[in-house]
Protein backbone atom coordinates (compact mmCIF):
# COMPACT_ATOMS: atom_id res chain seq x y z
CA UNK A 1 0.00 0.00 0.00
CA UNK A 2 1.32 3.41 -0.95
CA UNK A 3 0.54 6.26 1.46
CA UNK A 4 0.13 9.76 0.04
CA UNK A 5 0.11 12.29 2.88
CA UNK A 6 0.01 16.07 2.70
CA UNK A 7 2.52 18.10 4.69
CA UNK A 8 -0.32 19.58 6.76
CA UNK A 9 -1.60 16.09 7.63
CA UNK A 10 1.89 14.91 8.60
CA UNK A 11 2.34 17.94 10.83
CA UNK A 12 -0.95 17.30 12.64
CA UNK A 13 -0.33 13.55 13.02
CA UNK A 14 3.11 14.16 14.49
CA UNK A 15 1.76 16.85 16.83
CA UNK A 16 -0.84 14.37 18.11
CA UNK A 17 1.62 11.59 18.93
CA UNK A 18 2.70 10.24 15.55
CA UNK A 19 0.02 7.57 15.12
CA UNK A 20 -2.99 7.36 12.82
CA UNK A 21 -5.75 4.74 13.06
CA UNK A 22 -7.95 4.15 10.01
CA UNK A 23 -11.13 2.07 9.73
CA UNK A 24 -14.25 1.79 7.59
CA UNK A 25 -17.28 3.59 8.99
CA UNK A 26 -20.73 2.50 7.85
CA UNK A 27 -23.68 4.84 8.04
CA UNK A 28 -27.27 4.14 7.07
CA UNK A 29 -29.42 6.20 4.77
CA UNK A 30 -32.51 5.73 2.62
CA UNK A 31 -30.55 4.04 -0.19
CA UNK A 32 -28.69 1.58 2.06
CA UNK A 33 -25.32 1.76 3.73
CA UNK A 34 -22.58 4.20 2.89
CA UNK A 35 -18.98 3.27 3.67
CA UNK A 36 -16.33 5.91 4.31
CA UNK A 37 -13.01 5.98 6.11
CA UNK A 38 -12.72 7.28 9.65
CA UNK A 39 -9.50 8.29 11.40
CA UNK A 40 -8.29 8.90 14.94
CA UNK A 41 -5.02 9.52 16.72
CA UNK A 42 -5.93 7.00 19.45
CA UNK A 43 -7.44 3.55 18.86
CA UNK A 44 -11.22 3.58 19.32
CA UNK A 45 -12.54 1.17 21.92
CA UNK A 46 -13.73 -2.19 20.68
CA UNK A 47 -11.74 -2.20 17.41
CA UNK A 48 -8.65 -4.20 16.48
CA UNK A 49 -5.91 -2.74 14.31
CA UNK A 50 -2.84 -3.97 12.45
CA UNK A 51 0.26 -1.85 11.97
CA UNK A 52 1.21 -1.11 8.36
CA UNK A 53 4.96 -1.43 7.98
CA UNK A 54 7.11 0.52 5.60
CA UNK A 55 5.72 3.99 6.10
CA UNK A 56 8.42 6.24 7.61
CA UNK A 57 6.33 9.41 8.19
CA UNK A 58 4.22 8.14 11.12
CA UNK A 59 2.84 4.93 12.59
CA UNK A 60 -0.15 3.79 10.54
CA UNK A 61 -2.69 1.29 11.83
CA UNK A 62 -5.62 -0.06 9.80
CA UNK A 63 -8.61 -2.06 10.92
CA UNK A 64 -7.87 -5.77 11.22
CA UNK A 65 -11.28 -6.40 9.64
CA UNK A 66 -10.26 -5.00 6.24
CA UNK A 67 -10.29 -7.76 3.65
CA UNK A 68 -7.79 -5.98 1.44
CA UNK A 69 -5.65 -2.90 1.62
CA UNK A 70 -6.01 -0.21 -1.03
CA UNK A 71 -3.31 0.47 -3.58
CA UNK A 72 -3.15 4.01 -2.22
CA UNK A 73 -4.26 5.61 1.01
CA UNK A 74 -4.48 9.41 0.79
CA UNK A 75 -4.18 11.31 4.06
CA UNK A 76 -5.02 15.01 4.23
CA UNK A 77 -5.73 17.55 6.94
CA UNK A 78 -9.44 18.32 7.06
CA UNK A 79 -10.50 21.76 5.88
CA UNK A 80 -12.41 22.35 9.09
CA UNK A 81 -11.16 21.51 12.52
CA UNK A 82 -7.98 19.81 13.64
CA UNK A 83 -8.53 16.38 12.18
CA UNK A 84 -7.19 14.15 9.42
CA UNK A 85 -9.24 12.71 6.57
CA UNK A 86 -8.32 9.53 4.67
CA UNK A 87 -9.32 8.46 1.18
CA UNK A 88 -9.09 4.94 -0.25
CA UNK A 89 -7.48 4.94 -3.69
CA UNK A 90 -8.43 8.62 -3.96
CA UNK A 91 -12.15 8.09 -3.18
CA UNK A 92 -14.16 9.17 -0.16
CA UNK A 93 -16.59 6.24 -0.52
CA UNK A 94 -15.55 2.63 -0.09
CA UNK A 95 -17.04 -0.01 -2.37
Amino acid sequence: MRVVASDAALELIRARGGRLYVWVKTSRCCTGGAHTLATAHEPPAGREFSRVDGWPGFELFVSSRLRRLPEELHVERARRGPRVDAFWDGCAWIV
